[in-house]
């Protein structure tokens, strides 16, 4: 084992016997095994792209294979190539996703499936596949002996480094592609990218510098897929609106949705309609309460509890079942385990899984029927916290907003945004947020705001100072109103503005983030709680010289230079 992709990772260095998250040595040699064969099928893939266009017949061939498969449906003549999967399966190997040994091998053999079902149909059009690389070929009993599916095979320090920058990158780009794909918006161009990126990742002839471009080019396609997913998520459940979130409780049993996936809860709020059954958000879901489509339920209760991290306490008080939608899984305890369900890539052996049928429908009944004979949830809290200042909303107050600036009632924007973790030096941001003087605004988005969105730092003129633009995908809003911003003001650049960035991060989609923010030129990036493991000194360079970014110190020196 060695894995180095998250925040926690042992010693600052790479976990090598049982991951801090908690998934196995066998796991984490699956999930490489996994990444090594999605890049030969992504290399299948290209083959595809450039052959098809040129052969009608050929393209005729592919779609009536795949739908005999169910890999692409009626209307969607496009889709010779599943890009569905291949989101799906990047995404499975994201931090805290799926600690499931079964669930991998079984993405390992759909993978071969899928790319030796390509190559041939290939084949039998008279495409050769001689210039392919050995990840194209390799068969899921060989991956196992394979010196080149490890990340330590590659040698240089900073190609590897580039690399596996990369291919975490793309990984939170699957993730967010995914969330648009299953609410039936996706891109074509998104989908190669994915597919040239990790092919590239098995060139050695390409230098640092080639690696560099792909992985700013990375984040301008993680702009791209961001955009998309906000796009999805608005046109079908509505601009969230700016709301001040329960974090109480009530009198009935409840049913606790975490996660990020806003279709699973459209449909868990459905079925629980009636039901006496109350819905609370965990963790990345808060933001769910501030749609328009969803706030019209209500048997949603409001939020229960914080951040990820807090599961163990949280999910045994709720008393009630708890449905795990995405990544941000904790290893359940015992005590709680037999009321924790997963659905689409997540798993945790000994979890009741709920699958999707057919018709792209989920069954939560099971779920239901639980909660009707569950004590209700214990209360953590009372009160109330505002969010629901995604980009639309926070845009309708615009003018306000130059205006405070214009008349230095505010005096900076700090972006706060990114992960939360366990770790103690994570209070940095809470102190950070206190210590902020009384005309500075935080922007925040994603699980790090469950540091600092329970503080009373009031407003100005109206205006709250903490202004919450929702999960950590919803960090494209803090884009948006940068450079809608920058045009009020009349600035060129977006480093001109009023604006400071102190992210935190911990898994593979902030990586994106911070990608995406770096290929928009953003810099003076202050970034913590720990550099990256996988950024090498040299690639470190790189990225000071070019973007000033640099480790958080303290809350002090950081406020001076920030501010």
């Amino acid at each position: 084992m060695f894995c180095y992709q998250c925040e926690e990772t042992a010693k600052g260095e790479a976990c090598t016997k049982g991951g801090v998250c908690g998934k196995s040595n066998e796991v984490a040699d699956l999930q490489d095994q996994l990444i090594y064969i999605l890049k030969g099928l992504a290399a299948v893939n290209q083959k595809a792209r450039d052959t098809v266009p040129e052969n009608p017949g050929l393209k005729t061939r592919l779609i009536n294979a795949l739908k005999r498969n169910q890999q692409a449906k009626e209307g969607e003549p496009e889709d010779y190539i599943d890009s569905g999967f291949m989101e799906e399966a990047l995404f499975s190997t994201v931090t805290n996703v799926n600690f499931s040994a079964t669930d991998f091998k079984n993405w390992i053999q759909d993978a071969y499936d899928k790319r030796e079902q390509l190559k041939s149909e290939l084949q039998a059009h008279g495409v050769g596949l001689n210039d392919l690389p050995q990840a194209a070929s390799v068969k899921p009993a060989e991956l196992g002996d394979i010196d080149s599916v490890s990340i330590l095979a590659t040698e240089n320090e900073d190609i590897r480094s580039l690399r596996e920058l990369l291919v975490y990158g793309l990984k939170g780009m699957a993730a967010y592609a995914y969330h648009a794909r299953v609410l039936g918006h996706k891109d074509k161009d998104i989908a190669a990218f994915v597919d040239r990126a990790l092919v590239a990742t098995l060139d050695d002839s390409l230098s640092v510098d080639d690696l560099t471009g792909l992985v700013l080019e990375c984040g301008s396609f993680g702009v791209k897929t961001m955009a998309m997913l906000d796009e999805a998520n608005t046109a079908t459940y509505g601009h969230p609106e700016p709301t001040e979130i329960n974090i109480g409780t009530g009198n009935n049993p409840g049913i606790l949705i975490s996660g990020h996936d806003l279709k699973d809860m459209d449909q868990l709020l459905k079925q629980t309609e009636g039901t006496g059954v109350d819905v609370y958000t965990h963790g990345e879901m808060l933001p769910a309460n501030a749609y328009p489509e969803f706030k019209k339920y209500e048997h949603l209760v409001g939020n229960y509890g914080g951040s990820w991290w807090q599961q163990k306490t949280e999910f045994e008080k709720f008393n009630g079942p708890v449905l795990m939608t995405t990544n941000c899984l904790v290893p359940p305890g015992d005590s709680y385990s037999n009321r924790v369900f997963t659905t689409a890539m997540v798993g945790f052996k000994g979890l009741k899984h709920i699958e999707e049928k057919e018709d792209g429908t989920k069954d939560f009944s099971e779920i239901i029927e639980m909660a009707k004979q569950s004590r209700p949830p214990e209360q953590l809290e009372n009160g109330a916290i505002p969010a629901g200042f995604a980009h639309n909303a926070a845009l309708s107050v615009a003018d306000k907003i130059v205006d405070a600036v214009k008349a230095g009632q505010i005096s900076r924007f700090i972006v706060m945004a990114g992960c939360d973790g366990r770790q103690h030096d994570r209070e940095y941001y809470t102190e950070f947020a206190k210590q902020l003087p009384q005309d500075a605004v935080i922007l925040t988005a994603g699980c790090a705001k469950y540091r600092y969105n329970k503080l009373d730092l009031g407003d100005i003129g109206g205006i709250p100072r903490i202004l919450d633009a929702g999960q950590c995908n919803d960090s494209y809003s803090l884009v948006v109103i940068a450079q809608k911003l920058a045009e009020a003001f009349e600035l060129d650049d977006i480093n001109d503005l009023p604006v400071s960035y102190n992210i935190a991060w911990y898994e593979q989609k902030a990586v994106l983030v911070l990608l995406a923010l770096l290929s928009l030129g953003v810099k003076n990036i202050v970034l913590g709680p720990r550099l990256p493991a996988f950024v090498s000194p040299n690639v470190l360079n790189v990225l000071v010289e070019n973007f000033n970014i640099s480790k958080n110190t303290t809350v002090e020196n950081d406020l001076e230079r920030l501010l």
